[in-house]
C-alpha cells in the first residue's frame, strides 16, 4: 500500500509542479489554491509511505516520478524539446526509479 501512496504523491508532486506554470506567481487565486492543495496532499503522502518504506528509496522515486512526469508534460503539452538526448536522459531517471522499486525490502 505505501508503493500506492509514493505513486499518487509522485502524480500530485507533477500537478503541483505544472500548476505552479499557471498560478502567475501566485497572482490566479485558483491555480495558486489548485497548486497548494497538490503540495500538501504530495507531502502528505510522501509521509504516509515513509512508515514502511525507506527514506532515500522513497525520496528519490518521489522526486524522480515528479521529475520525469514534469518533463513530459512540458514535451507533450507545452511544446518544449524532445530531442534524443533529453528523452535519453528521462528513460535513465525512469530507469532508476524502476531499479529503486525492485531492490527495495519492502
Amino acid at each position: 500500500m505505501s508503493w500506492v501512496l509514493l505513486f499518487i504523491a509522485g502524480l500530485l508532486e507533477i500537478g503541483w509542479a505544472v500548476g505552479l506554470k499557471y498560478t502567475e506567481g501566485f497572482t490566479r487565486l485558483l491555480p495558486s489554491v489548485a497548486t497548494l492543495g497538490a503540495m500538501a496532499g504530495s507531502v502528505g503522502l510522501l509521509g504516509l509511505a515513509l512508515r514502511e518504506l525507506p527514506l532515500g528509496t522513497a525520496y528519490a522515486v518521489w522526486t524522480g516520478i515528479g521529475t520525469v512526469g514534469t518533463a513530459l508534460f512540458g514535451i507533450l503539452v507545452l511544446g518544449e524539446p524532445s530531442g534524443a538526448l533529453r528523452l535519453f536522459c528521462i528513460s535513465l531517471i525512469t530507469c532508476g526509479i524502476l531499479g529503486l522499486k525492485l531492490v527495495s525490502p519492502h
